[in-house]
């Protein structure tokens, strides 16, 4: 097992957060002495030594410098994918470029009166105080984010230590695993009292208008109170239903869903197959009710 010096693990992170920065080329030795503050002859010689422990590799030419190989993401506890998604950060509200989360730890999960979490990033976070408020994620799979303060930061190893306030994650679904399929909807010709009569019977908030097979509208409670409000009540269902239809795909992620319905401010969505055909209905509760079901196994 290499034991890397403080120095050489410095040289190591930075070599790294400027390679994954230039997208794969070369980088200069003069770019890391830059960014640790070391003399540019210092970092030469670190190279040298790096390059015997198999660590580093050089680039020849005018526009060579360093690589990081395999072993220098192993020995640094890194992975390295070509195919990795950024996970965002966010200090005090305002996200943070060149900065990507690598890896999140729980800490002191045992302990009732606390949680803190261990970060793992690549980039330059040294402007970063004590006590500021962090948001980091969602992370590509499960759409994990958690937020918190800073307590620590450890600049040797990019590590930054928080005190987790909130922590959510979405589960890696399909809609059409949660989507209502028994599809209850009303026709445009309906008056605006038998839809309100419809909803009061099934006991739900809010139907796709139908007509001949295909989605021409949605209406809701709203829309009905609405009618009533503006003595519209004798009439039908195509006044006041809403044209605008927000769909998504059956074998879209749950994740996808939640976007929808918060950017649209809407409460549910019509589930479709491929060729636009209505297969069921997702709602905002539905959505809830899917994240919060573990709750219902736990024991507080």
């Amino acid at each position: 097992m290499i034991k890397l010096t403080p120095v050489q693990r410095e040289v190591l992170v930075a070599l790294v957060d400027l390679y994954h920065k230039l997208k794969g080329d070369a980088v200069k030795g003069e770019d890391i002495a830059e960014v640790i503050k070391k003399n540019p002859g210092t970092i030469r010689n670190q190279m040298q030594s790096l390059r015997s422990l198999g660590l580093v590799e050089g680039v020849p030419g005018p526009k060579g410098g360093y690589r990081p190989t395999a072993e220098c993401y192993s020995i640094l506890h890194y992975e390295e994918d070509e195919k990795e998604v950024a996970v965002p950060i966010r200090i005090n509200g305002k996200p943070v470029e060149d900065v990507n989360i690598t890896g999140i730890e729980l800490l002191s999960i045992h302990r009732p009166e606390t949680c803190r979490s261990r970060i793992n990033y690549l980039g330059d976070l040294k402007s970063l105080d004590i006590g500021e408020s962090i948001i980091i994620g969602p992370t590509p799979v499960n759409k994990l984010i958690i937020s918190g303060k800073i307590i620590g930061r450890d600049d040797i190893d990019n590590v930054l230590l928080i005190e987790v306030t909130e922590m959510v994650s979405i589960p890696k679904e399909k809609v059409c695993d949660i989507a209502l399929k028994n599809i209850k909807y009303i026709t445009p010709d309906y008056s605006i009292r038998d839809a309100a009569r419809f909803f009061v019977k099934t006991g739900i908030r809010g139907a796709p208008v139908m007509a001949e097979g295909k989605a021409v509208g949605i209406i809701t409670n709203s829309d009905i109170a609405e009618a009533v409000a503006q003595d519209m009540e004798n009439g039908i269902v195509k006044d006041i239903m809403s044209t605008t239809i927000i769909t998504i795909n059956k074998d879209a992620p749950l994740y996808l869903a939640v976007e929808l319905i918060e950017e649209n401010n809407i409460s549910r969505l019509l589930v479709v197959d491929n060729n636009n055909n209505v297969k069921g209905v997702v709602t905002r509760r539905d959505l809830l009710c899917r994240i919060f079901r573990l709750l219902g196994h736990a024991i507080f």
